[in-house]
């Protein structure tokens, strides 16, 4: 595990900008495993994998309008360990912990504070809002990453949660098969398969199609096989993604692996992140020339999550053009245009 700069410096020749870096309030500390330092190309300091986990100046700076917290999750907050800012789901942030810190994390106000993981009152306040509110129908697990946590504590925490609501769709987010696909153990896999009351879904983040190593998939597959679907949420990242290239690649290889492409996100606008913000006007061109690449099973959902807690929004240029007699005028994905009427009645 390399968790200073100290000894990044043994693995990379640091750059001017990635040695001016300070750590502070509005970052997060260093921390990348030794599996994913050995997928960077240590000649190449634009590499993308690199981009993503060692910190920058460009961190250390705030942009307009960009906030600690920009999606307003504390105000969405019952307690300080769970979200419920969608009326049938809520978050339940397990740990503060993650495998690696990502450069672009969107909830560094909270992540690699040393919180640690939930504690039993913690648990209990989560589950006795479960039980009043029985509009909720999933739960995130999230963080952090819940994937840090051992087996018996994740035992423990999923037992308490399915009591106090036994049908509640539990979604597993997680980096870690992305970083460290190694913690994916046969003894892992068995505390899901132990709860078969309701189903699991397994959330993952893969932003590059060189992190969806022959590790990772195995990973991935361990969950797939027993039975657990797994979804990929890719956010857009400038110098990383930004090109159709790119994310054909990404996509086209989750979908043989079995994960479902399910959203891209745009960057929130969180303190410290500008540098990997794509602007819109690009990633919508980028999100129409993927539509004439990719079926509907590899293409995700273009996304950004409203900043002051306005919540997901799907970003895509429509492709209604208009109407006249004839009925409703498209556009179609090369530019050609198609009539659909409106039934007779």
């Amino acid at each position: 595990m390399i968790d200073s700069i100290k000894q990044l410096k043994k693995h990379l020749n640091l750059t001017e900008k990635e040695l001016s870096w300070k750590e502070g309030p509005q970052s997060l500390p260093v921390r990348i495993t030794d599996y994913y330092m050995s997928l960077i190309d240590p000649t190449d300091v634009n590499d993308p994998l690199r981009r993503q986990c060692v910190p920058t100046a460009a961190e250390n700076k705030t942009a307009t309008l960009e906030d600690q917290d920009p999606l307003k999750e504390v105000e969405h907050s019952p307690s300080p360990r769970f979200i419920h800012r969608y009326k049938n789901r809520i978050a339940l942030l397990t740990t503060d912990i993650c495998a690696q810190y990502c450069r672009h994390c969107f909830r560094r106000r909270f992540t690699g504070n040393l919180l640690g993981p939930l504690t039993e009152k913690d648990i209990q306040e989560c589950c006795s809002y479960l039980e009043k509110h029985t509009e909720i129908q999933e739960i995130l697990l999230t963080g952090g990453d819940v994937l840090t946590l051992s087996d018996s504590y994740l035992h423990k925490l999923i037992s308490s949660l399915r009591k106090a609501s036994p049908r509640l769709v539990i979604r597993i987010c997680t980096r870690m098969v992305a970083v460290k696909p190694d913690r994916i153990t046969d003894s892992l896999i068995n505390v899901f398969k132990s709860f078969p009351e309701a189903p699991f879904y397994l959330m993952t983040q893969f932003n590059h199609p060189r992190e969806l190593t022959e590790e990772a998939v195995k990973a991935v597959a361990k969950f797939i096989d027993a039975g657990i679907p797994a979804f990929n949420q890719t956010v857009l990242l400038r110098g990383v993604n930004d090109s159709a290239d790119t994310l054909e690649e990404l996509c086209s290889a989750l979908v043989f692996n079995r994960i479902k492409p399910y959203y891209l996100f745009q960057g929130d606008l969180v303190t410290g992140t500008e540098t990997f913000r794509v602007p819109l006007e690009r990633g919508l061109a980028i999100e129409k020339e993927l539509r004439t690449r990719l079926s509907g099973l590899a293409m995700p959902v273009y996304a950004a999550d409203l900043p002051q807690g306005g919540g997901k929004v799907p970003l895509c240029g429509s492709y209604i053009e208009g109407k006249d007699e004839s009925g409703w005028i498209f556009r179609t994905t090369d530019g050609q245009t198609r009539i659909y009427p409106d039934p007779q009645e």
